[in-house]
């Protein structure tokens, strides 16, 4: 069911107003008794995922899973 408040309610408990749309009710708004206005939750938004972003502007070099010199090896174990 739909919840009706005066402007000046709503002015006042707007905090209120705000969580239980978020929660899914819709609240509408009245001036001098009149509907003017309606609160209602937003739809969620969907993050559409853009592949291939960096394509061109970065390489990856040839030797990239080549193995390490026994130096680097070394260094990471602490040698």
């Amino acid at each position: 069911m739909d919840n009706i408040v005066n402007i000046h309610e709503a002015k006042t408990h707007l905090s209120r107003l705000v969580d239980e749309v978020a929660s899914g009710a819709e609240v509408i708004i009245a001036k001098a008794g009149k509907p003017m206005a309606r609160l209602s939750p937003m739809a969620p938004v969907k993050k559409t995922k853009k592949l291939g972003l960096l394509k061109g502007k970065i390489k990856v070099p040839d030797d990239f899973n080549a193995l390490l010199d026994e130096e680097v090896f070394a260094g990471f174990e602490g040698r």
